[in-house]
């Protein structure tokens, strides 16, 4: 069963409160570009990471708006921070962690909570998972092939209508596969 691989930079979503103080009473984002899955998008807008440690400058907000702020970056990003973000996936933030200041050109933030890494996943909408024999939250692998071949083990499926199938990887899973982006993958039940 091919599936198509795309490959997650470090990014954010905000809430509504959050936004605010980041960017000022009654802003909106404005679309970049929209992603693969349905309704997202990649906003114009772009904030700063920073703590004591590191700052990651331009790291882009994705819309639209969700219930609270998560910030997703790589493990090897963590690690020029000096936290350690549990893998998780995303919207699942307890026990999610703190550490690090969003900057933006109207206020700062200090993250108490919300820090994570993206558990590896796919997004299949329901004809999907029929189509594939899959559900929702079920635990799949995935096979790439090419000079750094590789299985991606626990590779989480998530299932909802708006979802359009694909594999989402974050940028350490994909170096160390070789991948660049546009592959595709074998799921392997």
């Amino acid at each position: 069963m091919k599936i198509p691989i795309e490959i997650s930079a470090h990014h954010l979503h905000l809430c509504q409160k959050d936004l605010k103080i980041l960017f000022g009473k009654n802003y909106q984002l404005n679309v970049f570009k929209p992603l693969s899955q349905k309704e997202q998008f990649a906003a114009e807008e772009t904030v700063v990471l920073a703590n004591e440690n590191f700052k990651l400058e331009n790291v882009r907000i994705l819309g639209p708006l969700r219930n609270k702020t998560q910030v997703e970056i790589s493990r090897t990003e963590a690690v020029h921070f000096g936290i350690q973000p549990l893998v998780k996936e995303s919207g699942q933030l307890k026990e999610s962690i703190g550490g690090l200041k969003i900057i933006g050109p109207n206020g700062t933030i200090e993250l108490k909570e919300g820090i994570i890494i993206a558990l590896r996943h796919i997004h299949a909408s329901p004809t999907d998972a029929l189509k594939y024999k899959v559900e929702d939250r079920q635990i799949v692998s995935v096979k790439v092939e090419g000079e750094r071949a590789l299985i991606f083990y626990k590779v989480v499926v998530r299932v909802d209508p708006l979802f359009v199938w694909n594999l989402h990887l974050d940028t350490d899973e994909a170096n160390a596969a070789g991948l660049k982006g546009g592959e595709e993958g074998e799921m392997l039940l």
